[in-house]
Formats: C-alpha cells, sequence, structure tokens
C-alpha cells in the first residue's frame, strides 16, 4: 500500500478510532487472473526427462489445457501418406483441436509436440495405406498402439475423457 500511496499521491492510511492509532495496511494481492493461473499450470507440468537414452523436454498438460490435444504426422511428405493423413485429420477435427505437421523426421516432430504438450500423435506410415489402421503415440508413457482408422475417432473420444 505504502507504494500504491507513493505513486498515487493519495494518503492510504488507516485511522482506527478505538487507539487513534493511524498506519498503513499491509495486503497481499488477491487477483487471481488466467494469466496467474496459466502459469501456475505451466510450471507445474515443464519436466525434462530421458527416453531411450535421448533427452527430452516435455510439457505434462493436461490436454484441456494444451493447444492441441492432438497431432497427425504422416511418416513422410510421401503422396500417398499426406491425403490419407489429411482424411484422419478430418476424421479427428470434430472430436479436439489438431495439428498437422510434416515438416523434418518422425522423432523431432514428436519432441516438439511433445515440448509444447500435445497429449497424442497420430501416426500415418506406409503400412496405413494398405491395412487403414495409424499408430497413437501417448505423450507422458510414448506408448505406441495400432488402430483402425474407423475406429479412432471413438478411441481419440475415449482417450480424451479420461
Amino acid at each position: 500500500m505504502k507504494a500504491h500511496s507513493a505513486h498515487s499521491g493519495e494518503k492510504l492510511e488507516y485511522f482506527d478510532q478505538g487507539t487513534g492509532e493511524r498506519y498503513v495496511p499491509y495486503v497481499i494481492e488477491p487477483a487471481a487472473g488466467a494469466t496467474r493461473t496459466m502459469m501456475a499450470f505451466l510450471l507445474a507440468a515443464y519436466d525434462e526427462d530421458e527416453v531411450g537414452g535421448e533427452k527430452r523436454t516435455v510439457l505434462h498438460l493436461d490436454s484441456r489445457l494444451a493447444p492441441y490435444q492432438l497431432a497427425v504426422l504422416p511418416l513422410s511428405k510421401n503422396d500417398a501418406l499426406v491425403p490419407l493423413s489429411r482424411e484422419v485429420l478430418g476424421l479427428l477435427q470434430p472430436i479436439c483441436t489438431c495439428d498437422f505437421d510434416v515438416t523434418q523426421s518422425i522423432g523431432r516432430r514428436y519432441r516438439r509436440q511433445d515440448e509444447i504438450g500435445t497429449s497424442w500423435c497420430v501416426t500415418v506410415d506406409f503400412e496405413s495405406v494398405d491395412d487403414r489402421a495409424v499408430t497413437i503415440r501417448h505423450r507422458d508413457t510414448t506408448e505406441q498402439v495400432r488402430v483402425p482408422i474407423d475406429a479412432l475417432a471413438e478411441e481419440m473420444a475415449r482417450r480424451l475423457r479420461r
């Protein structure tokens, strides 16, 4: 309060009628806005760990707070994979916030998604063209599971509700 008083030029003293004493009260900042709350979430979620002997930075955000809940990643920019990946993206966009990324190697894309807090990555590979199945990778466990494209939207809706 003393700082506020000095900058505003206003006296912010309290007069206690019972004791006849004047004093400047101490105030704990009571504001709890979105910025402070998000900063608390970011600080709690930030982590560095090691996977397969390689260090990684990971943001363990709840998927409801992450910029993207899911990323669709074709294994490469191959003409057969990108259209199928776009089809998969179209199935998932109605149920969650999605990113689509074809730049750099798949390992670097996984790491980039880990760093921004994306909970799930769906990888479309060359087998996907033949068997119409994709690989789902979870950020925190790095566990990978193969799922048919026809069941993907339902499976991801179930996983995101957890």
